[in-house]
Parts: structure tokens; C-alpha cells; sequence
């Protein structure tokens, strides 16, 4: 993935050891300041900027992912195919390209933005709290998965149907039906009215 001034002023790998940080915003989604990534998860959480991603293959079924059991923040739930959050100065698509191809080793096709939500969801198990101003994109996956072990468990692509039998049963991400719901249209129009999103 290319690097741009603020993947490589927040990169790991940089040698610094600095903790990542989040930009916090208005309810406009404007900036505002930056603040540690776990500390703006403490409750009652700072609304900060996020994304969500969600791939579609040439059937239209979308590509979820069980959260790694060795995460801090919902560890072992399903969820859509990547969430997070952008560097400070990183723009939403960049880092939302970034981050699907860090964790599932692939770069989405025809990825295009689909609005924003804001949410404020508590997560039951971790006490964290997600203050979110989420911007949303969907696109197409059309090669291999090559999962990173320590950011996803497993995959699975599913169609409409499928997901609706899953989510009454398996446990998911308490903001995974808002960003779906918030994400539909655009879904639609990528997938077609056949698939049923």
C-alpha cells in the first residue's frame, strides 16, 4: 500500500512505539483535536472519526469478518468486512483502502463512498464505548483472501438471506446493523435488486 504523510507519521513500524491516535470530531464530522485511540473508547467516549467498509463478490454476497479473539474491543463477533479509524490527516477512503488490505490481504474494487452515520454504541463485554461519525464505503472484492490471523478469525460471504439467519444466531458487532442499515442504498445500487439488500 502506498504511504502518505500521515500513514507514515502513524505507522508502527516507524520505530517510535507512539500509542495511535484518533481524530475526534464535531457532530458536523468536523475536526477537532486528536485524543488516544483507547482512551476516546473509554465510557462515556469522544465522538470520534471512523469507516466501514463493506465488500461485495460477483453474486452480490457480502464479505463478513469475525473480529480476531485477541482484540481489545469486541474480540470473536462478527462484523462487516473492515471497520476503523483513520490516521489524524489520513482521508477516510485512503485509510479505509489501508485497512481492508491490511487485515484481509486484498485491495477492494470500485469502491465508492456511501454517506455517514453517527452512532453511540456501548459494548456490553469490554465496557468500551464507540462515539462514532462513520463514513461508509462499498465495493467489490474480486481476488484471494489472505486473512492477517491477529486482526480476523474467519470470513464468510453470505447473501441477504444468510446474514438475517446469522445474526439471530452467531453474536455481531453493536454497530453492525446501523452501518448496514445506514450503508443500504448505495448496497443496492452496487448489488441490484435481486440480491435482496
Amino acid at each position: 500500500m502506498p504511504t502518505t504523510p500521515a500513514t507514515a507519521a502513524n505507522s508502527s513500524s516507524n520505530g517510535t512505539g507512539e500509542a495511535i491516535l484518533l481524530e475526534l470530531v464535531d457532530e458536523g464530522g468536523r475536526t477537532i483535536g486528536t485524543a488516544e485511540k483507547l482512551a476516546a473508547h473509554q465510557p462515556p467516549g469522544q465522538l470520534h472519526r471512523a469507516f466501514s467498509v463493506f465488500l461485495f463478490d460477483e453474486r452480490g454476497r457480502l464479505l463478513l469478518q469475525q473480529r480476531a479473539l485477541g482484540k481489545y474491543h469486541s474480540p470473536g463477533v462478527w462484523s462487516n468486512t473492515c471497520c476503523g479509524h483513520p490516521y489524524p490527516g489520513e482521508a477516510p477512503f485512503a485509510a479505509a483502502a489501508r485497512r481492508t488490505f491490511e487485515e484481509l490481504g486484498v485491495s477492494p474494487s470500485l469502491m465508492a463512498e456511501a454517506g455517514t452515520v453517527r452512532y453511540n454504541h456501548p459494548d456490553p463485554e469490554s465496557g468500551l464505548v464507540e462515539q462514532e461519525f462513520n463514513h461508509l464505503f462499498v465495493g467489490m472484492v474480486q481476488a484471494p483472501l489472505d486473512p492477517d490471523p491477529e486482526e480476523v478469525g474467519e470470513t464468510a460471504f453470505v447473501t441477504a438471506a444468510e446474514l438475517a439467519e446469522r445474526h439471530a444466531k452467531d453474536p455481531f458487532s453493536a454497530w453492525f446493523m446501523t452501518v448496514l442499515d445506514a450503508a443500504r442504498p448505495a448496497v443496492r445500487e452496487l448489488t441490484g435488486p435481486a440480491t435482496g439488500w
